[in-house]
């Protein structure tokens, strides 16, 4: 599916921003099957049409990274990454009201499709931020690099876990990095700094089927006593039990957010300019941020999106036209601020 040419709207009073959006939210790239190739083939073309350089970087067989960048005055400085996955998670369609892959805009300018709030949006948010930048004719010291990576829903394992290792992401040369967030349903902006570290368990147990209850709730999965617990479980059962890691996170990396920081205190700098009411948090599960952080670079969960109900991975998720575009200024005006942020010390 091609994009339409940057600035052109494709009929109607729609911005061409939001058109753009609803057209890659109609590609498919709902796991266990997600349409990579058509996703990059999109986004590498609307990178090119912007005048950025494109690297697609095959960390594993058919897991592409792309990436795109655009090239600061001083490439020497450390740059800045924006990070976005292209992967979307399953949907259950008898419970939609539109098709979960048809971009569909009701009345109130709300946008019907899986992957509307995570996180399609916010890739195309950079994406028109740049366009907007670059149409002013402005030029920053610091490189930014945008990163599209595949399979975060899944874990990031065959995605960003692998790709912080490779020489192509050391190259990259990352400063500091921005990711994705969470919808606010108040007036505030949801900020994470940090994030829960994630244990994905399976438990074999061999027997005759019967009923099958759920494990105990508010487990204190944090403790270092959890694992422990799972293995006297599994001993109590009997013979033939066993349990693997399907994931085990222990970083606890969190990026600093006081005003000593000079990244935070470009971005949060830039929100008190505009006003934006922001709630610092740890993220209530895990996004490829951990992986980032664990890398050595200080990175920030943030997706704008306020007065909108959280819908990720829920039915019928949706995002308003209108908080969509404020997101493109939001990301306007945080873009100069970060990659100007002046040399730091251990630059030189």
């Amino acid at each position: 599916m091609a994009p339409r040419k940057p600035g052109k709207s494709t009929g109607g009073s729609e911005d061409p921003s939001v058109t753009l959006f609803r057209e890659y939210l109609r590609i498919n790239t709902v796991h266990p099957k997600p349409d990579y190739d058509a996703a990059i083939q999109f986004l590498e073309h609307i990178g090119t049409d912007l005048g950025l350089t494109c690297q697609k970087v095959e960390v594993c067989q058919g897991r592409v990274v792309l990436v795109l960048t655009w090239q600061g005055t001083n490439p020497n400085l450390r740059s800045i990454l924006l990070n976005s996955h292209t992967d979307v998670v399953p949907v259950f369609e008898e419970h939609w009201t539109y098709p979960p892959f048809e971009a569909v805009k009701d009345s109130q300018g709300n946008i019907y499709a899986r992957g509307a709030q995570d996180m399609k949006c916010v890739s195309i948010q950079y994406l028109e931020a740049i366009r907007r930048l670059k149409a002013e004719g402005k030029c920053f010291a610091r490189t930014i690099h945008l990163t599209f990576v595949p399979d975060e829903e899944v874990g990031g394992h065959k995605g960003m876990e692998m790709f912080v290792q490779r020489p192509e992401f050391k190259a990259l040369n990352v400063g500091f990095a921005l990711d994705e967030g969470l919808a606010s349903p108040s007036d505030t902006f949801s900020v994470f700094y940090g994030e829960k570290s994630p244990w994905w368990i399976k438990v074999k147990c061999m027997g005759s089927p019967g009923h099958g209850s759920r494990f105990i709730s508010s487990t204190a999965a944090e403790k270092l006593a959890f694992e422990e617990k799972i293995a006297a479980w599994c001993r109590d059962a009997g013979d033939g039990v066993t349990y693997e890691f399907l994931q085990k996170c222990m970083d606890q990396h969190i990026t600093s957010t006081e005003e000593s920081n000079p990244w935070w205190k470009a971005f949060s700098g830039v929100c008190r300019d505009l006003k934006l009411q922001l709630k610092l948090e740890i993220f209530p599960a895990a996004t490829d941020s951990r992986y980032i952080r664990a890398a050595g670079h200080p990175a920030i969960g943030f997706s704008p999106m306020n007065r909108t109900p959280v819908l990720l991975h829920d039915h019928n998720e949706f995002l308003n036209e209108q908080v969509f575009l404020r997101g493109i200024e939001i990301y306007a005006c945080l873009l100069p601020a970060l990659a100007s942020v002046p040399p730091l010390p251990s630059e030189g």
